[in-house]
């Protein structure tokens, strides 16, 4: 195996050469086969980084012995860390698995960072690709949940996706190495451990070579993977667009564009599936939805907006009803939006980013806020008063442009300025001393 490992270092992972090299150690049977392996090829400066969950009581600190003893014996530099799992899982309302890798990788990364590591290095191998696999096909997912665990991603590299745990073991075993026996690995409450102990088996009993068909099977789809990514990255050109005029807006879908081609749903998943979204039925039932019907998924949210479906963000909804007051003695605000005022004896020319008002008609303290249904205007150039709300519609707002938009008003919530957009010429006044508000 050590042979067949140089080779696949040589011919897959030459980058790792004279790089540091983290390694992700528990102290079974995996990982030390890893350590050993780039310890003899000597290649990399390796050092190790033990996590301690405290999820078994006095085996998961006899884990973390042992491996501080591994790393003398290997004079490799090792960092070690416990965790509270469990509250973390209750707080992030997470599964306990979840909560452990999430709090690994993390403190992988926080690692890799302060000590200046290249890469950090898993011991996933061929067996545990077979079960994600299957783990996938359980739970349904779209054809990259098939394609596989990647050797490569960003500074993660699994260097041992190639051997089977058979072949890690026959290694092991000849070269009289020690590891540690996790028990939990043996009990089926877990997904994984089911697959493991209970259908793998059956499978290799069908098939001895189960490996190495489903390692082709996984080329063959990463081969129909890249042809997909290569026909939506065309498709993209033509029917998504970006939108420069507000910055929570990612991009926009054309619809009508979307659903002349052959598999809407289809096409909808492949340019979206990198946001979380699940509900991918009431994402195509967004194309013939009224305007302002949305899916939300945890960080972003796909917005109907007359013939486009919007990708927003959801980083500024906490700020969506904040509001700032604003006494006479302030010159300056930065929040929610900026606005500087200042008072002058002439008026100069009016633009949407500044306006105007009489002093002496002012009651503070004014308010910057979002619009609420009543809010009204008496817009300059038009005649009478209208409704915020229509002024919106007749000026085309969408969703996101009426949560962006900001008013500022006195003190009885009178609306002076949609700010950018129109003013109350109720404010404007026949004094000579104004305040010219800028934003």
């Amino acid at each position: 195996m050590l042979q067949r490992f140089q080779e696949h270092i040589n011919k897959n992972f030459p980058f790792i050469k004279g790089k540091k090299i983290l390694i992700a150690i528990s102290g079974g049977l995996d990982s030390v086969v890893l350590t050993h392996l780039l310890n003899v090829l000597k290649i990399s400066e390796v050092a190790l980084a033990h996590c301690n969950f405290k999820l078994r009581g006095i085996a998961s600190d006899g884990d973390e012995i042992f491996v501080k003893k591994l790393s003398q014996k290997s004079s490799n530099q090792i960092f070690t860390a416990f965790f509270d799992t469990k509250t973390y899982a209750t707080d992030n309302k997470i599964s306990i698995q979840i909560a452990a890798r999430e709090l690994r990788y993390q403190w992988f990364q926080e690692i890799a960072k302060n000590h200046n590591f290249d890469y950090i290095a898993t011991a996933h191998h061929a067996d545990d690709n077979l079960e994600t696999f299957l783990i996938n096909l359980s739970r349904g997912s779209g054809l990259e949940g098939f394609t596989g665990i990647p050797s490569k991603n960003g500074n993660i590299i699994r260097p041992l996706l190639e051997f089977s745990r058979a072949e890690i073991s026959n290694y092991a075993t000849t070269n009289k190495l020690e590891w540690r026996e996790d028990s939990s690995n043996a009990e089926t409450k877990y997904i994984r451990n089911k697959i493991r102990h209970k259908i793998v088996p059956v499978l290799k009993e069908i098939n001895p070579n189960l490996l190495e068909s489903f390692t082709k099977t996984q080329e063959h789809l990463k081969e129909s993977q890249q042809i997909i990514e290569d026909s939506i990255s065309n498709i993209k050109k033509d029917i998504v667009e970006k939108d420069d005029s507000e910055n929570t807006i990612i991009f926009k879908i054309d619809i009508n564009k979307i659903k002349e081609l052959s598999n809407p749903k289809a096409y909808l998943y492949q340019l979206l599936k990198d946001y979380n979204f699940t509900e991918w039925n009431d994402l195509l039932q967004l194309l013939n939805a009224q305007t302002g019907k949305q899916v939300f998924s945890e960080y972003f949210r796909l917005l109907k907006n007359r013939n486009y479906l919007l990708l927003v963000s959801r980083n500024n909804e906490s700020s969506i009803n904040s509001f700032t007051e604003i006494n006479e003695n302030i010159k300056e605000i930065t929040f929610p939006v900026h606005l500087s005022f200042t008072e002058i004896n002439q008026v100069k020319t009016q633009t949407k980013s500044s306006i105007y008002v009489d002093k002496d008609l002012l009651k503070y303290p004014l308010k910057v806020r979002k619009w609420e249904n009543g809010d009204y205007i008496y817009p300059t150039g038009m005649q009478g008063k209208k409704k915020v709300s229509k002024y919106f519609k007749d000026e085309k707002f969408s969703q996101i442009d009426k949560e962006n938009t900001w008013l500022l008003c006195n003190k009885e919530n009178d609306v002076i300025w949609i700010i950018n957009h129109r003013q109350d010429k109720r404010f404007l006044g026949n004094q000579n001393l104004k305040i010219q508000f800028h934003s």
